[in-house]
């Protein structure tokens, strides 16, 4: 079966790389859909972004990346997707992401979401926080992969 992993990953943090390795075991496929959101300010563009997590997940065969704009459900349906896949990290998380699910399904019925909980030591980890310590000039090398951090103090180093 074929899992769709979708999010901005803007910048992708090493919790949504916990996710990709423990999906990519659940499922035959796994792809990272990078959502491009023209309403967004995003610090990396689409193309940055897919080499970065093209980069993160080079050790997983079954993972493939991409990107999309639109909804998420149509994206699943032309690529035979049967599964969207999220992280949950905290009850707020749940409750959005329980939200979307439902919609998703008045959207496709065929569609089922999977959520799998974040390892513990990810749990206060969004693509967010990492902004924010990178731009005050904080040490970002244990949330985020090798390539992303040097990625992400260029480009705060260069504003």
């Amino acid at each position: 079966m074929i899992a769709i992993y979708p999010g901005s990953f803007d910048p992708i943090t090493l919790g949504h790389i916990d996710i990709i390795e423990r999906g990519a075991k659940l499922f035959d496929r796994v792809i990272v859909a990078v959502l491009s959101n023209p309403s967004k300010k995003p610090l990396f563009t689409v193309d940055k972004r897919i080499e970065q997590i093209t980069e993160c997940t080079q050790h997983i065969a079954n993972v493939k990346v991409d990107s999309f704009v639109g909804l998420t459900v149509e994206y699943a349906k032309l690529h035979h997707a049967g599964v969207l896949l999220r992280g949950l990290r905290v009850l707020s998380d749940f409750e959005k992401e329980l939200q979307m699910a439902h919609t998703n399904k008045t959207l496709n019925h065929d569609i089922e979401t999977v959520f799998l909980a974040t390892t513990k030591e990810y749990s206060f980890l969004s693509s967010s926080i990492v902004k924010e310590i990178a731009q005050f000039g904080g040490t970002i090398d244990h949330l985020v992969s090798e390539n992303v951090a040097q990625d992400m103090y260029s480009k705060y180093q260069n504003q």
